[in-house]
């Protein structure tokens, strides 16, 4: 197997309501690239929300006093932490500088996914950034169209950067997927010496979102798309769960929670 990762060269800074479709595509010709039947795009979870218009200015944001008390105890502004609370599920641990949620789409993270940094503050008003209403959708939504154009069939994937529960650092992880199956099941298949495998999954369309932002990159490098080809994940099964809903473990059976 070759596995080969392009970052898309061009990618302008989004605005709502972009062709965001039209702008890969420009860019993947600019990078002299064709996309193919089974590639897979990675997109940076920031331009879609930006094309979407899930940003907020926090002068609007009035904070609830549980807003206020939980940002006293986070040191963190108190219409941030509400536009968190908004977000989010539960408040799963906290501590000042660090707030870890439950999103209302099932992901355990920071802050809820909401972001200030790589967007622009107009008229000196600060604003930040939410994820995605619906990720999966929105992979969803490029994914038919390039198939609608080119009749191919293509992985779209969403990644965000998010720290770990055990190590330090943040890394990509898929928060919407489409066209492809998010867990390689090999669970009753076989290792080397044949040994039945029991409990045996590979988070692939984590791993593909891990490794395409080694090339996105995190500050300046303006390359929030990548184009994988290469690897062929397994097709979403008639009877599976499709989307990133089966990477997320359910809460009865997080031990760390």
């Amino acid at each position: 197997m070759k596995l080969s990762l392009t970052a898309i060269e061009g990618i302008p800074l989004i605005e709502p309501g972009d062709n965001l479709v039209e702008i890969i595509l420009e860019g993947i010709h600019q990078s002299d690239e064709d996309i193919l039947d089974k590639d897979i795009l990675i997109i940076a979870q920031k331009i879609i929300s930006k094309t979407e218009n899930r940003y907020v200015e926090l002068h609007s944001v009035t904070p609830s006093k549980e807003a206020e008390e939980l940002a006293k105890e986070v040191d963190k502004d108190p219409r941030y932490v509400e536009l968190v609370l908004r977000e989010s599920r539960e408040v799963v641990r906290k501590k000042p500088g660090v707030l870890i949620v439950e999103h209302k789409l099932g992901f355990v993270h920071a802050n809820a996914g909401i972001d200030q940094s790589n967007i622009e503050h107009k008229n000196d008003n600060e604003r930040v950034l939410l994820l995605p209403e619906d990720p999966d959708s929105s992979a969803e939504k490029i994914r038919l169209e390039l198939k609608k154009r080119f009749n191919i069939d293509v992985g779209v994937i969403i990644n965000d950067s998010v720290g770990r529960a055990w190590r330090n650092g943040t890394m990509g992880l898929a928060i919407g997927i489409a066209g492809m199956a998010a867990l390689d099941d090999r669970t009753g298949s076989h290792d080397i010496f044949g040994r039945e495998l029991k409990v045996t999954s590979a988070a692939v369309a984590d791993e593909l979102a891990a490794a395409a932002s080694l090339i996105m990159g995190q500050t300046t490098e303006k390359t929030p798309v990548v184009l994988a080809r290469g690897f062929h994940p397994a097709p979403v099964a008639d009877n599976s769960e499709t989307g990133i809903k089966p990477l997320i473990r359910e809460k009865e059976m997080d031990l760390f929670r």
